[in-house]
């Protein structure tokens, strides 16, 4: 087979397509474009991009892009036996860790309640007066006790979980993570494409550009635009928050 980049060069010369021309269709910067077709792989961000540029650039120009990744990865990818075994993906309804029972918010009101009636008996033990004469009047009624006062409000608790989908409006590179479960597995989305619902506590997403929607529990979130990759960490208490590089995943 023909070198990669020499390849992408000769398509796009029979299509008499110019750089910026196809820089404006796929959203991929011209110095990356030039940097895949002369085969300058250290000027790209990683192997990732370098995969969802070569698949994003193979599909415009009508190439066959598994081909050229697959060229890639056995030119310039060195795996270990551990990393040539077959990927399993896990089965949405695996288990979860087992996570130790917590006491039932009914258990702390009684203990409260049985406090408070102790400390009232007490009160009323030691105001009896012991030098009282044993021949003075009984008494025929006992002073009411006051009723404990009502248990705090409790606040609303916050949603445990969070649904959220993707929704492409242009090509766009996308690696989802939920936990250690890999959702989305570094994927070219094109516009119109769409993700399953995912459910989870916490998000960690990586994107190629801002082609894209988020639904988040059913509302439409939009990205920053940016010409560069784009990481978020998305919880129910803290919303959208940015991922630095070193944070980011990335797929592989």
């Amino acid at each position: 087979m023909a070198d990669i980049g020499e390849s992408l060069r000769e398509a796009r010369m029979r299509a008499r397509a110019d750089i910026s021309e196809i820089e404006a269709q796929t959203k991929i910067r011209a110095k990356y474009l030039r940097a895949l077709e002369n085969e300058e792989w250290d000027l790209l961000p990683g192997p990732t991009y370098v995969k969802s540029f070569l698949r994003t650039y193979a599909e415009a120009l009508d190439l066959d892009a598994k081909l050229l990744v697959d060229e890639y990865k056995l030119r310039h990818e060195h795996l270990s036996e551990v990393e040539l075994q077959p990927i399993s993906v896990a089965a949405p309804g695996r288990e979860r860790r087992r996570q130790p029972p917590s006491l039932p918010p009914w258990f702390f009101i009684a203990v409260i309640f049985v406090g408070l009636a102790f400390a009232l008996y007490l009160l009323g033990t030691l105001g009896d007066d012991p030098e009282q004469d044993a021949t003075g009047p009984v008494p025929t009624a006992t002073t009411p006790r006051p009723a404990p006062p009502p248990p705090p409000a409790r606040a609303p608790a916050r949603p445990a979980t969070m649904s959220l989908r993707i929704e492409a409006t242009g090509p766009v590179f996308v690696c989802l993570l939920a936990g250690d479960r890999t959702l989305v597995d570094g994927e070219t989305l094109q516009a119109g494409d769409r993700t399953p619902v995912f459910r989870s506590r916490r998000f960690r997403l990586t994107l190629g550009n801002n082609a894209v929607r988020l639904r988040i529990n059913r509302r439409a979130r939009t990205v920053a635009p940016s010409q560069d990759p784009i990481g978020l960490e998305i919880t129910p208490r803290r919303g959208r928050q940015p991922l630095p590089a070193d944070k980011r995943p990335l797929c592989e």
